[in-house]
Order: structure tokens, then C-alpha cells, then sequence
């Protein structure tokens, strides 16, 4: 996802470092609440910490068809869940509830649209 500034995401982390570039996220998911009064600052941030740990972690080997295919796992917010999860500690990420959530929320965001 691309911001008005034309800076991916994920390459503003590799390029800035995390303190830049959460002060920059912050500042961009602001603005971003602006342009979506149903989103909230926070949960600006939310999606895109969701979104930066999914290209950072996971989309070596998931795909957007991932999401797509027709027998996909995931079939509600819960089911999601437990599949970030589940690949997080196959990867060995050592996330914490708040990334698998974050992760979650950015998943459903961008393919499920489940209820919360």
C-alpha cells in the first residue's frame, strides 16, 4: 500500500530503521484516519504494523492467491486468527498477541472483511 508520499512501507522500515519509521507510521496513519472517519489513528496504526510484519514475515511464501483460493482455512476473524498464529510459530517469529492481531486485522482488511 502505497501512501500520498509515494514511500512503501515496507521499504521506509529497511531504509529508516523502527524509531523513524514507527514516528512516521504514526504520523501517516493520523492523516490516514482523516481520509477514513470510520478509521480511528490507532487503528491506522494497527493495520499497518499488521501490514509491515505480513511483507516482512510472510509474503515469501504467501500469496495474494493464498488468500483467494478456494479451500482457504480461514472462514472468520477466529479462524484467522489461529492461522497467523499457527504460521507465526512455524516461522518462528515470536510474536506477540498484539502483532497476530495487528496481522489479523490487516488480513481481514485487505481480503476477508469478516466481522470483528
Amino acid at each position: 500500500m502505497k501512501r500520498k508520499t509515494g514511500i512503501h512501507l515496507s521499504l521506509l522500515l529497511r531504509l529508516a530503521g523502527a524509531g523513524v519509521a514507527a514516528a512516521m507510521l504514526a504520523s501517516a496513519s493520523a492523516a490516514d484516519a482523516g481520509e477514513h472517519p470510520s478509521r480511528t489513528a490507532a487503528e491506522g496504526r494497527d493495520l499497518d504494523r499488521g501490514q509491515i510484519l505480513y511483507e516482512n514475515h510472510c509474503m515469501t511464501c504467501h500469496t495474494q492467491d493464498m488468500h483467494w483460493r478456494e479451500r482457504r482455512l480461514v472462514t472468520d476473524m477466529d479462524s484467522l486468527r489461529h492461522q497467523v498464529r499457527r504460521w507465526q510459530d512455524v516461522a518462528r517469529a515470536r510474536w506477540r498477541e498484539e502483532d497476530i492481531e495487528a496481522v489479523a486485522r490487516y488480513l481481514n482488511a485487505m481480503y476477508y472483511n469478516f466481522d470483528r
